[in-house]
């Protein structure tokens, strides 16, 4: 009987990616939109992935993206002197506005540290002062991803939108799920991006501190390179995974979401968990 039992349940079907995933985007109470693949196999997961959807924060590793193709270019350079000003400081995320007093000076390059590590937004808009936010937008649009687009510097909508009917719908940016992923391919196996410039835009993102999102509910010690974002309807987060069965893109985008609490626990930050842990666990449960 133990033996048949056994011969059971080592013959019993793993379940696929989909049925792992689809209790989850059916129980997320707001608007989901969720990319996948693997990328050693090419097995890929979509679902909404061409409904556009606000980034908030994630919406930085973009602007991440461009500010190292240009210093690249030789438009400027990561050394360059960054100095702050009381007039540059803006509220939310971020040390800057809160610990750093007026004409602190920092190369560049720590700005996009802070943009990505801790998502400063204050360091943000000091980083898109330099690269400009219509060419985060055209560099974009170049590689076929029309709505990956930053519509206004943070906190600075009234004032620095180039898009004011974008701005009013999304926010500080938006973005698709199949245009993230492919942002993400990019990235990590495309030729746009130079292997030294990915090292450094992988260690930037390495370093990010969320823990309430993607790598939540992954074993202790697994490797995620990866940018989030919250505001009060929505939370996002897109990145690579390192896994012992292969590399995983997820991007998970969500809105209007019923649980706006800005806490841990929020909705929307178990759901960027709970798809990152049902995709880990597709490709390393043997």
């Amino acid at each position: 009987m133990i033996a048949l039992l056994l011969l059971v349940a080592c013959t019993e079907p793993r379940p696929s990616l989909a049925e792992r995933l689809r209790p989850i985007l059916s129980e997320h109470k707001g608007t989901i939109a969720v990319a996948v693949k693997h990328l050693e196999s090419g097995e890929t997961f979509l679902h909404e992935p061409d409904r556009i959807m606000p980034t908030a924060s994630l919406i930085k590793f973009p602007v991440l993206i461009e500010a190292y193709l240009q210093a690249d270019a030789g438009q400027f350079t990561l050394r360059e002197p960054v100095v702050l000003r009381e007039r540059d400081k803006v509220p939310g995320s971020g040390l800057l506005s809160v610990h750093f007093s007026e004409g602190a000076c920092f190369p560049l390059r720590d700005a996009l540290r802070l943009m990505t590590a801790i998502s400063d937004n204050t360091a943000t808009n000091l980083v898109l002062d330099r690269v400009s936010l219509r060419a985060v937008n055209e560099r974009m649009a170049s590689w076929g991803l029309k709505e990956t687009r930053i519509n206004a510097q943070v906190f600075r909508g009234s004032t620095t939108s180039i898009d004011k009917e974008r701005t009013a719908k999304y926010g500080l940016g938006s973005t698709t799920a199949r245009e993230m992923l492919t942002l993400w391919e990019i990235l990590l196996v495309g030729d746009k991006v130079r292997p030294p410039l990915q090292a450094c835009i992988l260690g930037h993102l390495r370093a990010n501190d969320d823990t309430a999102k993607l790598s939540r509910l992954l074993p202790p010690g697994t490797r995620v390179a990866h940018k989030d974002g919250a505001v009060t309807a929505a939370r996002t987060d897109a990145g690579v995974i390192y896994t012992p069965g292969g590399t995983l893109i997820v991007v998970v985008l969500t809105d209007n979401n019923a649980d706006k609490r800005w806490v841990r626990d929020n909705a929307g930050n178990l759901a960027c968990a709970r798809v990152a842990k049902a995709a880990y666990d597709q490709y390393n449960s043997f």
